[in-house]
């Protein structure tokens, strides 16, 4: 996986995000710059925990998308199947 890059309007409201954080919960004054800095460096160490825990969720949503159609392929199949004699 490469570095996770987010669009200048993303960063920005990223940024504000953080320094909202910073000052509401921190009471800390946080700039532009300081912002940015710590928003490379979460997405450059951590993000890869971020990015692969939503690859596992959309692995369990599609996993279950699977077998309720698998489920309703059978229910179709028993349907329609033709009754043979033994």
């Amino acid at each position: 996986m490469s570095t996770i890059k987010f669009s200048s309007t993303e960063t920005e409201q990223l940024v504000t995000k953080i320094q909202g954080y910073f000052s509401n919960e921190l009471d800390q004054d946080l700039g532009q710059f300081d912002a940015e800095f710590l928003l490379d460096f979460f997405s450059k160490e951590v993000g890869a925990y971020f990015y692969n825990r939503g690859l596992f969720d959309a692995q369990t949503v599609i996993a279950a998308k699977l077998e309720n159609v698998a489920e309703m392929v059978h229910e179709g199949i028993s349907e329609i199947e033709k009754p043979v004699s033994k």
